[in-house]
């Protein structure tokens, strides 16, 4: 029964950061890629506050998933970074924190250009 508290937790917390990006669309004239940037230095913020931490014990899978938990991934590789290296960790910290997440997105989405063709949309 753990189990599904889990996956519950996850979808509501997910749910809750997508109906946050949707209001934002809807209601506002923000752009999506400026609800991107949001999103991400959000999670950027609320990981270097040490807060995000929270919602990630909580939430799971549905806080680490977004692009809040992309922006938490870079602070936390950051502060680890400068723990381990001192300042020059603060340069390389995020890249390496979220260096496999970037790589499977590329390596995943060349994948998919080489199986299906793009069309334009006129």
């Amino acid at each position: 029964m753990d189990v599904f508290w889990e996956y519950a937790r996850a979808f509501l917390c997910g749910g809750i950061l997508c109906l946050i990006g949707q209001v934002l669309i809807d209601k506002t004239s923000l752009t999506p890629a400026k609800i991107l940037v949001i999103y991400v230095v959000s999670g950027v913020i609320l990981g270097g506050l040490g807060l995000y931490k929270y919602i990630v014990e909580w939430g799971g899978a549905g806080a680490t998933v977004p692009l809040t938990g992309f922006g938490y991934l870079l602070a936390k590789g950051v502060s680890k970074a400068v723990e381990e290296q001192g300042a020059l960790g603060a340069l390389t910290g995020g890249v390496t924190a979220a260096a496999g997440g970037i790589t499977a997105a590329i390596f995943f989405g060349y994948l998919v250009a080489l199986i299906f063709k793009p069309k334009g949309k006129g």
